[in-house]
């Protein structure tokens, strides 16, 4: 990391992506109301075609898939849930445009976050045709991040298209740390999957960013991998704070926002606690964590968006919509006057 991602909002609020229910237009609604940098929802109980390795699926180029024993498999052609895929994104998108068009939003600028899984848990979850995941393949991992990245691309302008909205892109990484340490479940035990190393992942992270060409946010679980981290200009990171940071980790995480990295911090609960946390607390815990570290306060305005833990797709509605207000609320005390809390 050598410094600021060119084009990343700081000092808001966001969700990861995940919301619950199963209405596009609600969870759109509900976003819009509580956040200043608003995503596109992702609605998983839906089912089949709306969780997040589906809804990539769906706008990759050139490469089909199906459900084969649960399980997503590049296939030769389209089938009815590659199809069913497309028609959640579909309207998804609809059910924004429709709604900024009412609040009169269109052609703005406003931010609109993308989320889609990155390749590289992609290719730890999807099969090849002959039931090896992806990933074992050097090939088809080429493959999947060119096809991705394309695909990204087109998805972006559409969104830009219709919304005139400053779109920033989300790439879930959850497996990462399996794809490093070569811990992907194999097609049997007698040919495991070996690892992939930090150097290359970052390459083809960086690659598709080239190609797509917008802000770029790497969601890859609870901690970021600081070797990866280090070597991506193009990426902002997650970090997950709903366990307290061991001070190597604060060591880390100090080097990374000294040389301008962006920060989406999860402080807030994804199901609501017994007493509901007051933005004013998280803020002035994240003030004592900067502290800590030795930086100035001024990066919580300048390098840190604020999150729940993780995605909302159990979380009550009631809760979501307040998860939300408290990650935007905190962000807004954060970015107010740092120095007074």
């Amino acid at each position: 990391m050598t410094g600021r991602v060119e084009g990343m909002p700081s000092g808001l609020g966001t969700g990861i992506g995940p919301m619950p229910g199963a209405d596009p237009a609600e969870a759109v609604r509900m976003v819009s109301g509580e956040t200043d940098f608003a995503f596109l929802p992702e609605l998983p109980a839906r089912g089949v075609g709306a969780d997040s390795v589906g809804r990539t699926g769906a706008v990759l180029i050139d490469m089909p898939f199906e459900v084969v024993h649960d399980v997503y498999r590049m296939t030769s052609r389209s089938g009815s849930v590659m199809r069913r895929a497309r028609d959640f994104l579909a309207r998804d998108l609809d059910a924004v445009e429709a709604h900024w068009d009412a609040a009169g939003l269109i052609g703005t600028g406003r931010l609109l976050k993308v989320q889609l899984c990155g390749p590289f848990t992609y290719g730890a979850r999807v099969e090849l045709r002959n039931g090896h995941k992806v990933v074992r393949d050097k090939g088809a991992r080429r493959d999947v991040v060119a096809s991705m990245a394309d695909g990204l691309a087109d998805h972006v302008r559409e969104v830009e298209r219709r919304l005139g909205a400053q779109v920033i892109v989300q790439l879930d990484e959850p497996d990462v740390e399996r794809v490093l340490d070569g811990s992907v479940t194999p097609l049997t035990r007698l040919d495991p999957i070996p690892p992939v190393p930090a150097p290359l992942i970052a390459q083809r992270l960086e690659e598709m960013a080239a190609v797509i060409g917008r802000p770029m946010i790497l969601h890859g679980g609870d901690r970021p991998h600081s070797e990866l981290c280090s070597m991506l200009d193009s990426y902002a990171v997650t970090v997950d704070f709903s366990h307290p940071l061991p001070d190597s980790e604060k060591d880390q995480l100090g080097v990374y926002l000294d040389q301008g990295g962006i920060m989406l911090v999860g402080v807030v609960p994804p199901a609501r606690p017994l007493v509901a946390p007051r933005a004013e607390e998280i803020a002035q815990r994240m003030a004592v964590l900067i502290d800590e570290i030795g930086l100035p306060r001024t990066v919580l305005r300048d390098n840190v968006i604020v999150t729940p833990h993780t995605g909302l797709a159990e979380a009550s509605p009631e809760w979501a919509a307040a998860a939300l207000r408290i990650a935007s609320r905190t962000s807004e005390l954060m970015a107010q006057d740092p120095d007074a809390l």
